[in-house]
């Protein structure tokens, strides 16, 4: 790790610069080995499960469909979908695997060596066309795989847990508020973000060092939503049914009820003719 980085972060940042001194020298591992269409499947089976499913997981799609080696994109659209459920992908995963492939032949997903010449947000932009992949996955990617430089992810509970515990806040922080408070840390937001994960692991091991400085995250203004008349009497009519009133359209909101008189009923003699 090289001292001009973490010198920089500790002057901008005198509470990451305490939390620096405590933890000592960063010791990231980065792995640039694989194809991105690899990394992202690997990334795909990875949701929502831990480590050791996911892993069998993918040992079934090796086994099934690559025949004892990574399936390639065109093996994977080739591939029944009954192939892939039986291998433990959800519906959802399916599609995303086999989305994923397509858009690897497309062009879209590059090799790893086109990737390496895009910038990060370039990246972002081309890899989140995939149904399934977000930003943080790609994030992800960029700094384990990659070894960016200068990635936050502001979106990671293991980021903004952190910061939370080395800062001394009452509450996580908005994502928007540690970006802009991150701002600080270029050009080496990912040594910064490195730090945050291992906060936790001090936190809970009862080493935390108390923070340097109190500090006050910038407010963040909440984007106001424009509400349609068309949506605004959806939710009345929803309000209305869950009340177990009439479903009927709702009147403008102040619109009076004009009452008309009741006309009297013509009194006909009788024998009269109708």
């Amino acid at each position: 790790m090289s001292r001009h980085i973490l010198t920089h972060l500790s002057r901008t940042d005198p509470v990451l610069g305490g939390l620096i001194r405590a933890v000592g020298p960063r010791r990231l591992e980065t792995s640039a080995d694989g194809h991105p269409f690899q990394i992202l499947a690997r990334a795909i089976a990875h949701q929502q499960l831990n480590g050791t499913a996911a892993n069998t997981i993918l040992k079934r799609l090796v086994d099934s469909v690559g025949a004892g080696v990574f399936p390639t994109p065109e093996q994977v659209l080739a591939a029944p979908a009954e192939s892939l459920r039986a291998a433990g992908f959800s519906f959802a995963k399916v599609a995303a695997l086999r989305d994923l492939a397509e858009k690897t032949l497309a062009g879209v997903v590059p090799d790893a060596a086109t990737l390496r010449e895009l910038s990060d947000e370039e990246i972002i932009a081309r890899l989140t066309q995939v149904r399934g992949i977000g930003r943080w996955t790609v994030e992800m990617l960029l700094v384990f795989q990659l070894g960016r430089p200068d990635v936050l992810p502001v979106d990671d509970f293991g980021v903004r847990s952190g910061f939370q515990a080395a800062y001394g806040l009452s509450r996580l922080p908005l994502p928007r508020a540690l970006a802009a408070w991150g701002e600080r840390w270029k050009p080496y937001r990912t040594t910064a973000a490195w730090y945050l994960w291992r906060a936790n692991e001090l936190k809970r091991a009862g080493t935390l060092p108390e923070p340097a400085e109190r500090i006050r995250l910038p407010r963040i203004r909440r984007a106001r939503r424009r509400v349609t008349r068309k949506v605004a009497a959806k939710a009345r009519a929803r309000a209305l049914r869950s009340a177990g009133t009439s479903s009927a359209p709702l009147r403008r909101s102040g619109a009076r009820k004009r009452s008309r008189p009741r006309r009297a009923p013509r009194s006909r003699a009788p024998g009269s003719r109708k």
